[in-house]
């Protein structure tokens, strides 16, 4: 009850100096302030504590959840459009399958190519060929699509590569190879070594020797299982094209979130029919599809902790008040109005849920700290496309968990506070 003394004590001056409604307020978060730091080894300590701790667990939950859903998004688009660009300029195909059609080749316009690249968001654009064969090496072999690419061509960021880049120094075409490190182990093959290529035109094949400079690695199954790459000029030489032959044009941007935007400009203002414009999502719809989906069940798990911290904060209210009934009648036995009590105790779920709030903040960020520094979450690289599981934090995803969590558990802690209208001053006090 030295609390309650204190605070009346303290209603005078608070009042003359700030009004009624400030001596409310004020009161009200002393009150709840001083009862967090004197409830050492009681009952209503315990319950604090475990409703801190259940408030971080659940902060902690939420945050690594944002952080793998964003991450691994993140991932699987990065070594996409690495390999794959942003945007493909092809001939137009009836199916809408968005594929290639390797049998019409289309003008290799430069003026186009200047024009794509003077697009803003656009980082690069280049030519490209692309064409089946079969792969051969000591009895092995591997149907793959040969990607033609220049020497302007590169990988972004996620893809990793190791031996050497194609050397376009030949004046015919670079006798040289890039296969990835999935179809190096399949057919055995290591960097150095020679490799047979098969074309098949009209039922004949055509034979072309290359030698593996380099290996790359995605981790995509899609990419590494299927495509290999090559100097474009090898390409338009088996199909007997010249030098102004090619499949089409792919755009690198420097934020995927333009690539629609980009796609319609090149569509309704620089191209004309058979080409058309599509992004990698138009290609790999069941990649983002997919992608979408793991985005829903971390939206899920979200929902579900942020109702775990209420129904949390929502018991331990009801037991602290129960517990404090005696204080409660004791404030309004002298007055305290219903608005000030509640007040109280929202205060105290403020407080409990702030505190648990930054001990969830510190546990995740040094979770994800320790998975980012030693992969120590492993994930099967043919199902997930990655060795680990990916960790990325966005600080705005952080704040947002951490402002409407704190919202949340003072907001539904109106309804448990009804109860206090049902506490009878004449009644819990007798006895006292």
């Amino acid at each position: 009850m030295l609390i309650v003394v204190e605070s009346i004590i303290l209603f005078r001056p608070i009042c003359f100096t700030f009004g009624v409604q400030g001596y409310i307020l004020n009161l009200s978060f002393f009150i709840a302030r001083r009862y967090l730091v004197k409830q050492k080894g009681t009952f209503s300590s315990f319950i604090i504590r475990l409703a801190i701790a259940a408030t971080a667990l659940s902060v902690t939950v939420m945050i690594v959840a944002m952080a793998v859903v964003t991450g691994f998004n993140y991932a699987v688009t990065e070594k996409l459009y690495s390999f794959m660009g942003h945007v493909h300029v092809i001939p137009y195909d009836e199916t809408k399958s968005n594929a290639l059609n390797y049998a019409e080749p289309v003008f290799y316009d430069r003026k186009l190519l200047g024009e794509m690249r003077q697009i803003p968001h656009v980082s690069s654009a280049s030519a490209f060929t692309e064409w089946p064969a079969i792969v051969q090496f000591r009895g092995r072999m591997e149907g793959l699509a040969l990607k033609g690419v220049d020497k302007d061509f590169r990988f972004l960021r996620g893809i990793t590569t190791s031996g050497a880049a194609i050397d376009y120094s030949d004046t015919v075409y670079a006798k040289q190879i890039l296969i990835s490190k999935t179809t190096a182990d399949r057919l055995n093959a290591s960097i150095g070594d020679t490799l047979q290529l098969d074309f098949f035109e009209a039922g004949l094949p055509r034979i072309r020797r290359v030698k593996v400079c380099g290996l790359y690695h995605s981790g995509m199954e899609e990419v590494d299982k299927n495509f290999a790459v090559c100097d474009m000029r090898l390409l338009q030489r088996i199909n007997n094209w010249g030098a102004d032959s090619i499949n089409g044009y792919q755009l690198d941007l420097d934020n995927e979130k333009y690539a629609d935007t980009v796609a319609n400009f090149i569509h309704y203002g620089l191209i004309k029919p058979p080409l058309e414009s599509y992004t990698t999502t138009d290609n790999y719809s069941f990649i983002f599809d997919w992608l979408k989906l793991q985005s829903m069940n971390g939206t899920i798990l979200l929902i579900i902790m942020a109702v775990v911290a209420i129904i949390n904060m929502g018991a331990v209210l009801v037991i602290l008040m129960v517990d404090r009934a005696n204080m409660v009648g004791l404030l309004k036995a002298l007055g305290m109005p219903f608005e000030a009590t509640r007040n109280i105790f929202l205060s105290i779920a403020g407080l409990i849920g702030a505190t648990g709030i930054l001990l969830g903040n510190a546990l995740a960020l040094l979770l994800c700290w320790l998975q980012l520094r030693f992969g120590l979450m492993k994930l099967p690289e043919d199902t997930y496309y990655m060795h680990f599981v990916p960790i990325k934090i966005i600080w705005w995803h952080v704040a947002m968990i951490d402002v409407v969590t704190l919202a949340l558990c003072v907001l539904c802690m109106w309804l448990p506070t009804l109860y206090i209208r049902r506490i009878q001053p004449a009644r819990v006090l007798q006895f006292k």
